[in-house]
């Protein structure tokens, strides 16, 4: 989302959000709310009345603490990004009548585009829908009334096709990118609810083999920085985030290191936001007391370049022990 993903500051658990609102900058490096929530999805929505920074989660606080099994999303926004405020759940996936009204809701996505702001929902772990809405806190309606990718009925959509990410490249062509342990990518046609062509796989060269844990996992994502195309994923359970550099939103990426270590938590997943010159991270940790592997909690930190276009490692303090 190429819509100019922008990126929010975070509130330690102990502060309130009043305190927060004197903060000279973003903080970095705590989780933004006294929430449970994860998977992160930032945008800077210039059209947006009031609140310019939305950000859409997972919402680990209404799991059962034992496994992933939320089925609503959550929303969090700040005028600022220094404050933010709990928006509540912008849609569940009972929105999709084809889906089970248990399937688990897991990490989102949303764009903005024809006036519209659309949400690209993983739901059950083997289907990816779309909603629609005209706000971008809710009012979420079914964009087409089936999946957007199925995995018993796409050819080369995956064991399983989640983490959706959708980036816009600057001519106005739309990719959304999904999957764990073999990424996928798929243009978006311009009513951004239908796909464009076949389902391929990204390759990335120069992976070390060496090092068997440097392998895809799951959590693509692509942003664009001085034209060249950054392709960052996670490597696994648990997984360092990783990023790979192409010419092309299409690849093939060249393997460039690591821009996230290991976190004390069995996932994670990142995004990543421009907004006024600099560049911030979104991840997810366990931030937050009784937080661990099932309960997590989203954080951000600034986001450096080398001269020869490198991403500098982002330096985070590892949260609490994985429970």
């Amino acid at each position: 989302m190429h819509l100019t993903r922008r990126f929010f500051a975070v509130l330690a658990p102990t502060l309130s959000l009043a305190l927060a609102a004197h903060a000279a900058a973003p903080q970095t490096g705590h989780p933004i709310a006294s929430r449970f929530n994860a998977d992160p999805s930032p945008h800077f929505f210039p059209a947006a009345k009031g609140d310019k920074f939305y950000l859409y989660a997972t919402d680990d606080a209404s799991n059962t603490g034992k496994y992933w099994d939320s089925v609503t999303w959550r929303l969090y926004t700040s005028p600022d990004m220094k404050t933010w405020r709990d928006a509540g759940v912008p849609l569940a996936v009972t929105v999709f009548k084809w889906a089970r009204p248990d399937a688990k809701a897991w990490a989102p996505e949303a764009v903005y585009r024809n006036g519209k702001y659309y949400f690209y929902a993983p739901v059950g772990g083997d289907k990816i829908g779309v909603a629609v809405s005209d706000r971008p806190d809710g009012g979420f309606v079914d964009a087409r009334n089936d999946a957007l990718v199925d995995r018993e009925r796409d050819v080369n959509a995956g064991d399983e096709p989640i983490d959706p990410a959708v980036f816009v490249d600057k001519d106005g062509q739309a990719y959304m990118y999904f999957g764990t342990r073999v990424p996928k990518v798929v243009k978006l046609k311009p009513d951004m609810i239908s796909l464009d062509g076949p389902i391929r796989i990204v390759k990335i060269d120069g992976l070390p083999s060496s090092d068997p844990k440097k392998k895809y996992g799951e959590a693509p994502f692509m942003h664009e920085h001085n034209g060249v195309y950054y392709f960052t994923f996670s490597s696994g359970w648990p997984g360092q985030i990783l990023y790979a550099t192409a010419s092309s939103p299409m690849g093939p990426f060249t393997y460039r290191g690591v821009m996230i270590d290991y976190l004390k938590i069995s996932t994670n997943h990142q995004a990543i936001l421009e907004h006024d010159g600099k560049s911030w991270v979104f991840y997810h940790d366990a931030l937050l007391p009784g937080g661990g592997g099932y309960r997590r909690s989203i954080a951000i930190a600034p986001l450096e370049y080398g001269a020869d276009g490198s991403i500098k490692q982002v330096a985070v303090k590892p949260g609490q022990p994985n429970d």
